[in-house]
Formats: C-alpha cells, sequence, structure tokens
C-alpha cells in the first residue's frame, strides 16, 4: 500500500485552554471554551462538528487573526502573537480577488509580505497543483476545483509549517474533491507540511485526518478523538477499516450534537 505520509518526529503545535467569546449587542455569546489539543510535525488532524460548534473560529486563532480571550496557541514552542509566515490560512471560498490574474492571486501572500520567491518554485507548485499554464485567466474562468488549486498555491508559496483549511472542497464535485484530497496528500509529502482541515464530510475527515477530533456541539472541548493510521493511504477509501471508521466517526458526531 502506498502511502503519502511521513513520520512524526516531534510535537509543534499546541493548543492550551482556548476560549473565544463573542459580542453580540448585549448578549455575549462563548464559542469555544476550553480547547486543547497538539499537534506533531509533518501530521494531519480533521476536526469535524455540528454547525456553529466553532470549528473555522478555531482555525482563525490558530492563524493568529483574532487572539484568544483565555489559553494560548504555541509553534515549535514559541507562544503565536499573531499571523507568522509558518502557518497559511485557506478560507471557505477560496479568497481569490476576481480583478487579479491567476499569477497575481499566487504571488500575493508573498507580494504582500515583500517575498521574492524563485520562478522555479512557482512553476514547481503550480505544476504539482494542475495550474500550469493559466497564469493569465481571471478567477471566473476557472472552475471551482482550479481556484481551489490557486488558493492553495498561493498558501503553499510561502512554504508554511502549518497549513489550515477550512471545508475547502465544499463546494466541488465529489470525483474532483477526490481528486484534490489525493492532490492535497501528495504535495503535502512532497512539501513537508502539517495540516488541519475543518469539514463537515465524514469521508473527507477519515481520508485526510490521521488524527480525527470530534467537537462538542456547544463548542466545550472535543467529545471525541480517534487515531486513523490508515490516512493518507491511496486504497484506504476502499478498504473495510475505512467504512468502519467513517461509521465511529458519524456516531461520535450525532452524540456530539
Amino acid at each position: 500500500m502506498t502511502s503519502y505520509h511521513m513520520n512524526r518526529p516531534s510535537e509543534f503545535l499546541r493548543a492550551d485552554g482556548i476560549k473565544k467569546t463573542f459580542i453580540q449587542g448585549k448578549i455575549a455569546k462563548t464559542v469555544l471554551s476550553d480547547i486543547s489539543f497538539s499537534l506533531d510535525r509533518n501530521d494531519t488532524a480533521a476536526v469535524v462538528g455540528p454547525s456553529g460548534c466553532g470549528k473555522t473560529t478555531l482555525l482563525i486563532m490558530i492563524a493568529g487573526l483574532i487572539p484568544p480571550d483565555a489559553g494560548t496557541v504555541s509553534l515549535g514552542g514559541l507562544l503565536q502573537r499573531g499571523p507568522t509566515r509558518d502557518i497559511a490560512y485557506v478560507p471557505q471560498h477560496y479568497g481569490l480577488f476576481p480583478w487579479k490574474t491567476v499569477r497575481d492571486n499566487v504571488l500575493l501572500g508573498a507580494r504582500f509580505q515583500h517575498i521574492d520567491i524563485e520562478k522555479d518554485r512557482i512553476r514547481t507548485l503550480q505544476s504539482e497543483l494542475g495550474i500550469a499554464g493559466m497564469d493569465n485567466l481571471y478567477p471566473r474562468q476557472l472552475s471551482g476545483g482550479q481556484k481551489q488549486r490557486v488558493a492553495l498555491a498561493r498558501a503553499l508559496l510561502l512554504t508554511p509549517s502549518l497549513l489550515l483549511l477550512d471545508e475547502p472542497f465544499a463546494a466541488i464535485d465529489a470525483l474532483t474533491r477526490e481528486r484534490l484530497q489525493h492532490q492535497l496528500l501528495t504535495v503535502q509529502h512532497q512539501e513537508g507540511f502539517s495540516y488541519i482541515i475543518v469539514t463537515h464530510n465524514i469521508e473527507e475527515a477519515v481520508m485526510l485526518g490521521r488524527r480525527i477530533l470530534v467537537m462538542d456541539g456547544n463548542g466545550r472541548g472535543f467529545a471525541a478523538e480517534f487515531k486513523n493510521a490508515g490516512a493518507g493511504t491511496r486504497r484506504y477509501r476502499d478498504s473495510d477499516v475505512f467504512i468502519r471508521q467513517c461509521a465511529v466517526v458519524r456516531q461520535a458526531l450525532e452524540n456530539a450534537q
């Protein structure tokens, strides 16, 4: 069985006691409370949970885009106090600028941070993601899968240690979704980053996360956590183990509602 993944030499991401409350008018709504977990270097995790339980908020806080009200996030032993090149975040709807070409969208993050990227690096990444030759096209001329590849290229161009993916393949047909999942796994192996994916799709979570975290419906921690050693292997999706793991995760998700 061919495996995409690498060894797990050391823990490098840790969230301790994360809490977040938003004020809506005169009402305070706690979205996350006492969330703690860790992730090893070159490891992968999938986060599932009921709608509105704080999955996206968790990713945004890990990315350093908003601070937690309590608790800490550390990467490589260093506290995260804001956005960093080491962490790349891909939002739900790609975040592409419609008036910019594919090339300009890919280079946007590097230009924003005033980082020069070698042309060979750009060409290699575009080839790995299947968007070579599309430099002069605009987002309106792309399929959903192509838009997703452009968003991934922009995130990966800065060689992050951690990639955060928020429902990355939700708006894509089933066959394209599977192809992009395999492409993500292939690039993860080649580039050597860790990732956390938030998804509502149980099969996707089981295919992509070597750890699966099921969030409580009220954002009060994780209702369940599973090791998923088969994730990232090409034939896993067709195995009986995969089907059983999906059933276990589905039951845990129903219990978390």
